[in-house]
């Protein structure tokens, strides 16, 4: 992978952390910068669906898949995306699902 493309895909990672966790940056062990992307890329999808509330879960859906939209299936960060997009959806599905409060 090109350097360009990791420091692209650490921009998104980094922003994404600040926009919807904030705070510092999670501490990632020192190894190759391509995998040091990555598991900063996982642990940003896990913290952003993580704290997915039922009305906030579509939004949280749509933030993490910008990162990973144009990756193969087999990126393990798309893989990850997907497996929390399931969750969400049920998670925004109960939202829906919920007796209306006025009736």
């Amino acid at each position: 992978m090109s350097r360009t493309a990791l420091e692209n895909r650490l921009a998104l990672a980094a922003g994404l952390w600040r926009h919807s966790v904030g705070g510092p940056l999670p501490k990632i062990p020192k190894m190759e910068p391509a995998a040091q992307i990555e598991a900063l890329e996982l642990a940003v999808v896990d913290a952003v669906c993580g704290q997915a509330t039922p009305e906030n879960a579509r939004h949280a859906a749509d933030q993490t898949w910008d990162l990973v939209h144009d990756r193969p299936e087999i990126d393990p960060v798309k893989r990850r995306v997907v497996e929390w997009h399931e969750r969400l959806a049920k998670l925004s599905a109960s939202r829906l699902s919920t007796p209306d409060e006025e009736t």
